[in-house]
């Protein structure tokens, strides 16, 4: 129980943690520094497993993660495109960038993502 009274669902709270770290993990597979091959090699091997346990983990509760960067844009899509009226109705767009993922359940969405828009 929460200090105002409403209840805690630890399914909620388990999707929480796993955006956070998913949006973690995407900004420090960015921030690596290619010019050190080893240590970034290492670093991104490092992240890679994060990410496979944490898809791991969420898949005995019937969760996942989609990322749908570099897909063409559907109107349709499980995620708020943040700058859609950047752009006219009849252009061809395609997801740029995934801000949160989808995070999809046994029933179906169980949380919308967000992302940003290109041509």
């Amino acid at each position: 129980m929460r200090s105002d009274g409403t209840a805690v669902h630890a399914e909620e709270l388990l999707i929480d943690v796993a955006v956070e770290s998913w949006r973690l993990s995407r900004t420090f597979q960015r921030s690596l520094d290619f010019r050190n091959e080893k240590a970034a090699g290492r670093q991104s091997s490092q992240i890679s497993y994060f990410q496979r346990k944490l898809a791991d983990t969420l898949s005995l509760l019937g969760l996942r993660l989609v990322d749908l960067d570099g897909q063409p844009y559907d109107v349709g899509m499980a995620a708020t495109a943040l700058n859609a009226a950047d752009f006219d109705a009849d252009d061809v767009l395609y997801v740029d960038q995934m801000m949160e993922p989808i995070v999809m359940g046994p029933n179906g969405v169980r949380r919308t993502g967000t992302m940003m828009l290109r041509k």
